[in-house]
């Protein structure tokens, strides 16, 4: 649903604003705004009857009627704690506002959309897939259908989901599909595509981009499939001053017999039937903007270069242990166990 259709100017007359509630259905909630769009009031049905009751005729305006300082949001990493508070409180859509303005720029509706992440994102989707040919010979891995949309698709869903707004697609095998994907999708979010003429690993094609618009900036494969919360992904990030944060996956092993520790020679102490837990890299990134300048421009550079650096130039690097669902459809295997999951997860 266009966001734009829960705001109204102050001129708008009752009988109109009774035509637009009624049109929302069970989103009924419209946000009135002067000639700066910024924000004046809000108004629902209960809001009209009362007014009506009052003798206010259906021709006055919506202002005559309307509540005064609605709650809101601002398009900032401290509005996010603010933002969890109202949808504990169970309340169903919220406006959200310019920095510094009270100008409207979004609403947030939590049957649609669960957050407003100051974030831009990055998809790496220039790869060859090769090891899932035949399936990529004529098709770029991204847009192979997991379910009833491509791969890249439950990304983008999920980022949206999570109220990110801006967003890059890198490119290189067969990419004018996936460009063609992207005009052909409805504009909720803005896509644009950055095209690697030589493949710059898996991360070297970001620095061919000039202009971002947040702080803060998401880096994740093009092939996966996954449930991670990115609010509490952001919230750790920003919680614990991370310069980069890498998603990571657990993966414990057990091992069958006591282990022994050992010191030049002599047994210091054992553990009977040990579990160890080891953690390998999940494919997504969360970083400060001003990370950027550690990598090379138009220049082969991968992740774990990336990270390399930052440890070098002692940046704070940390790991974000994900629990929930995650899957790498790298290999045939991986897409068909991809098909049964998503018939029984929500992402």
């Amino acid at each position: 649903m266009n966001w734009q259709q829960h705001i109204i100017p102050a001129e708008t007359s009752i009988k109109e604003a009774m035509g637009k509630l009624d049109i929302l259905g069970l989103d009924a909630l419209l946000f009135i705004h002067d000639t700066k769009v910024e924000l004046i009031g809000s108004i629902t049905d209960g809001d009209i009857r009362r007014g009506l009751l009052a003798g206010f005729s259906i021709e006055a305006t919506v202002v005559d009627v309307c509540k005064k300082n609605p709650r809101f949001i601002r398009e900032n990493e401290k509005s996010i704690h603010k933002l969890i508070e109202f949808r504990e409180k169970n309340l169903k859509i919220i406006p959200v506002l310019a920095a510094e303005t009270n100008r409207i720029i979004d609403v947030i509706n939590f049957r649609l959309k669960r957050s407003f992440l100051p974030i831009d994102a990055v998809i790496m989707a220039g790869g060859e897939g090769q090891r899932l040919r035949p399936l990529t010979e004529t098709t770029p891995k991204p847009l192979l259908k997991v379910g009833d949309k491509p791969i890249i698709e439950h990304t983008i869903d999920r980022l949206a989901f999570f109220g990110l707004k801006n967003l890059w697609l890198s490119v290189n095998y067969l990419a004018e599909q996936i460009e063609q994907f992207v005009i052909d999708k409805p504009k909720d979010i803005s896509i644009r595509l950055v095209k690697e003429t030589k493949p710059l690993g898996t991360i070297g094609s970001i620095s061919l981009i000039d202009t971002f618009f947040n702080d803060y900036i998401l880096l994740c494969n093009s092939d996966l499939l996954t449930n991670v919360d990115f609010e509490a992904f952001f919230l750790d990030f920003v919680d614990t001053n991370a310069d980069l944060s890498v998603v990571t996956i657990p993966y414990n092993v057990d091992i069958p017999y006591a282990v022994l520790e050992v010191e030049n020679g002599l047994i210091s102490d054992f553990k009977e039937k040990p579990t160890y837990t080891y953690y390998s890299n999940g494919g997504i990134y969360l970083m400060k903007r001003e990370m950027l300048q550690f990598i090379p421009k138009s220049e082969v550079f991968s992740a774990t270069d990336f990270m390399s650096k930052l440890i070098e130039e002692k940046k704070s690097v940390r790991s974000y242990p994900h629990y929930g669902y995650w899957l790498d459809i790298g290999k045939h295997d991986d897409f068909k166990k991809a098909q049964e999951d998503v018939k029984l997860l929500k992402f």
